[in-house]
């Protein structure tokens, strides 16, 4: 037997203590801060965050709402925030819009204006949601898409100029 170092020489490789360890990379909790990565896979629905979930049921509460109105609603922007903007910060002084919808004092959603933005562009009509204010309303998913469904048809209705029993084919 040569001791030339070729395979032929060693049939089983030696194992050491530093070789006996596995060579994969295991992502270590650090300091106590928890695992690194994605907890997880990005294709569960889980995996996403709340403003991708409250996008998701925008959409879908809106869906059957452009479903009927299409034609009119093609000029017609949905936009999400997560809270409104206000100007005073006395709650006694806040007076809403009438193209506010508000609950207790508290704006849900808004309809603004087609009208020219800084630059001197033109811009469409935008409803614009607050998912803070609708996620605190809400209880569950199911309240929460039958909200979004009542605010989108009464937005939809003031844009249109029709009652939203109208809206909602009632």
């Amino acid at each position: 037997m040569s001791r030339t170092g070729g395979a032929e020489a060693y049939p089983h490789p030696v194992v050491t203590a530093r070789g006996s360890r596995s060579r994969s990379r295991i992502r270590r909790d650090r300091r106590g801060r928890g695992l690194r990565g994605p907890l997880y896979p990005s294709t569960v629905p889980i995996s996403r965050s709340r403003s991708q979930r409250f996008d998701q049921l925008v959409l879908e509460a809106l869906e059957p709402i452009e479903q009927r109105w299409h034609t009119e609603l093609t000029q017609l922007d949905v936009a999400v925030d997560e809270v409104p903007e206000v100007g005073t910060t006395r709650p006694d002084k806040v007076v809403w819009d009438d193209d506010v919808v508000v609950d207790a004092n508290v704006p849900l959603a808004r309809l603004v204006p087609a009208g020219v933005d800084r630059r001197g562009l033109p811009t469409q009509a935008r409803i614009v949601l607050y998912r803070r204010p609708l996620e605190a309303r809400a209880r569950d998913g199911t309240d929460m898409a039958d909200l979004l469904h009542d605010v989108l048809v009464e937005q939809v209705a003031t844009y249109l100029g029709l009652d939203p029993d109208v809206i909602e084919g009632q």
